[in-house]
């Protein structure tokens, strides 16, 4: 009795301090994480622990989640666990200003009426149309709002950037302002409105411009403007030609003060093209180029060359004559496959049509860092800018050699910059300098953040959106995502070193490679079999149609062909070689099934069985080593 006693006494200690263990170290190192995931998808990146360290004031995260929705389907019940552990780990890094609150909304609660309310997508899952919601709902103090409706599996690398930007934004809820330098009638052409009454879609605001403009607050800058207004966060500029040394550094010193810059520049504007000249002539040059600031960053670009693209060129008609002819505009084309989807700002988008681009690239020795956002495919090639002027898309076809690969349309650059002057540049003696002109830097105090695109008819109207006429009101349905593309850029921008630095990140889905890769090679020998079945087959009935119309006795009126003994042979020699092809059909696919299940089956057991096993042994092993050493003292005792 005396010996179960201590036994039990001895449980109890155990236990004891097992717990005390655990609550001493809940108490004293429960911030303490380790993140052993492929790719650390829990590990904030410096950008957004720049955010949270800098909160104003604090921000309540409520997360709506429908339990329901993971029992349904189980890749959500995986993704929600990895998107509420994420916002755990915000809450912890902000020191208390960011506030988490969990939610399950259940069928015609209270908490369905708040999901309802804040504008979360509700997703059917039954018949009964009893729906559940994944979204995220965020406010600060101002009552400012923001939403993430529905967390898509799509976006999950983008996980992190989601809701950094929401936090960003409620942090920031002031509208970025937006100065835009152009030499495009991105606000409507006022010739085109006197001549067609404001009717015609010359004389209309672009539609990349009424989508800026719906989330940002616009300046218009002028091209001979010698200082940035101070209050301008991104500035873009499309298109400027001819700008001035004066506003050249003004663009300059801009980028030197932190400034965030988009410049789209190109080899041929289709858009200014198509503006009718004073004279009637058509313009002989309509490029336009940033040489002397692109020469000290560490940027090329050529503007007397364009780059064609067999893949995705637009069908356009071919000449002039009465004979309707089309032919691949290799100057015009669609880009799909060259989409740079590890970028934020263009992941989630599917086609870019460019019309006239050139081309940049990073000079051979920049110190910036250069990452394409959009690039031609490897049947791309130069094109003289002068075959611009007057087209001649068949002969332009004919004459096309695609050489030298993809080209860079469109990239990120990052890097400390230096000045590409040495001081204010000297003005003409009827100028005089701005009350607010500020002084010179010669570089900039950490990485200047830009993007530069080789191509300003992106944000033409016919390159990405059909304009239509319902009852008066012109209304535009894209085909191309380049309003999204310059409005998805510019918000990056805005947002700052901190969102620009946030990247793609791993998921927490982990297929079995090993299974798929024994799929493909199933499969691919499946279908390799399965095609000589058919040819085979083919063959088989072109000499069953032989034999059967010719070579034979005929008798009777409608003279059917006669069956020899040698042509019965054939054809059940045929069906005899059709059943062994089948079956051999069968077996492969049966192999691959059978390959499979014996892997899964192997990891089911290694997961199920395997592990606890090993540990069941390993805890007997230590009890018969710890029953030896006490036999042994109380031997010795």
């Amino acid at each position: 009795m005396r010996r179960l006693a201590f036994s039990v006494i001895g449980v109890i200690a155990a236990a004891a301090i097992v717990i005390g263990i655990n609550m001493f170290a809940d108490a004293r190192f429960g911030d303490i994480r380790a993140d052993l995931t492929q790719g650390r998808i829990y590990t904030l990146a410096n950008g957004t622990k720049q955010i949270l360290d800098n909160l104003k004031e604090p921000v309540t995260l409520r997360f709506f989640y429908s339990r329901r929705l993971g029992a349904t389907i189980p890749v959500y019940g995986t993704y929600a666990d990895h998107v509420r552990e994420m916002l755990q780990e915000y809450e912890s890094a902000s020191h208390g200003n960011v506030r988490l609150e969990l939610y399950d909304p259940e069928p015609f609660s209270d908490t369905e009426d708040h999901a309802v309310a804040y504008g979360l997508q509700g997703v059917p899952v039954d018949n009964a149309g009893n729906q559940v919601y994944f979204g995220l709902a965020g406010n600060n103090l101002e009552d400012d709002e923001r939403t993430i409706p529905f967390f898509q599996a799509e976006r999950e690398r983008f996980l992190e950037f989601d809701l950094t930007k929401l936090i960003y934004e409620l942090s920031n809820p002031k509208r970025t302002t937006i100065g835009v330098m152009s030499s495009l009638p991105i606000d409507g052409d006022p010739r085109s409105m006197m001549m067609t009454g404001g009717r015609g879609p010359g004389g209309q605001p672009y539609a990349s411009s009424v989508l800026l403009r719906q989330t940002n607050t616009v300046k218009n800058v002028p091209l001979d403007t010698q200082v940035i207004d101070p209050d301008v966060q991104v500035l873009l500029v499309a298109e400027a030609r001819d700008l001035s040394d004066a506003t050249l550094y003004a663009i300059d010193q801009f980028v030197m003060r932190g400034g965030k810059l988009m410049v789209m520049v190109d080899p041929w504007s289709e858009a200014l093209a198509a503006i009718p000249s004073p004279t009637g002539m058509p313009p002989t040059d309509t490029s336009s180029d940033l040489k002397k600031l692109f020469d000290a960053w560490g940027i090329v670009f050529d503007p007397t060359q364009v780059i064609g693209d067999l893949t995705g060129a637009w069908l356009v008609r071919a000449g002039n004559d009465d004979r309707v002819q089309a032919a691949n505009y290799v100057a015009w084309f669609n880009i799909r496959d060259g989409i740079n989807h590890d970028d934020p700002a263009t992941a989630d988008l599917t086609q870019i049509t460019v019309a006239s681009t050139g081309a940049i690239a990073k000079a051979p020795n920049a110190t910036i860092e250069f990452t394409p956002l959009l690039s031609s495919s490897a049947r791309s090639g130069p094109l003289p800018r002068d075959q611009l002027a007057m087209p001649e898309p068949a002969k332009m076809l004919a004459n096309f050699k695609p050489e030298g690969g993809p080209r860079v349309i469109a990239a990120r650059i990052r890097g400390q910059l230096k000045s590409a002057f040495t001081g204010p540049p000297e003005l003409p003696a009827d100028k005089k300098r701005p009350d607010n002109f500020p002084p010179y830097k010669a570089q900039t105090d950490g990485p200047a953040n830009m993007v530069v695109v080789a191509d300003s008819d992106i944000l033409a109207d016919r390159f990405w959106v059909r304009t239509s006429d319902f009852f008066g009101q012109p209304t535009a349905t894209p085909f191309a995502d380049n309003g999204p593309f310059v409005a998805n850029l510019i918000g990056t921008l805005a947002g700052g070193d901190a969102l620009i630095g946030l990247r793609s990140r791993g998921d927490t889905n982990r297929p079995f490679a090993r299974v798929e890769a024994i799929q493909s090679e199933a499969e691919a020998q499946y279908r390799q079999t399965e095609q000589h079945l058919r040819a085979h087959l083919d063959e088989v009935e072109k000499q069953l149609r032989g034999l059967r119309t010719g070579g034979g006795e005929t008798q009777g009126p409608a003279t059917e062909a006669v069956i020899t003994p040698e042509q019965r042979q054939a054809i059940d020699a045929a069906r005899k070689d059709i059943v062994a092809t089948r079956e051999q059909l069968r077996h492969v696919q049966l192999e691959l099934n059978r390959q499979i299940s014996a892997l899964q089956t192997w990891l089911m057991v290694v997961n199920i069985a395997v592990v606890p096993a090993a540990l069941a042994i390993l805890a007997i092993v230590l009890a018969l080593i710890q029953r030896g050493r006490r036999a042994r003292a109380r031997a010795s005792a």
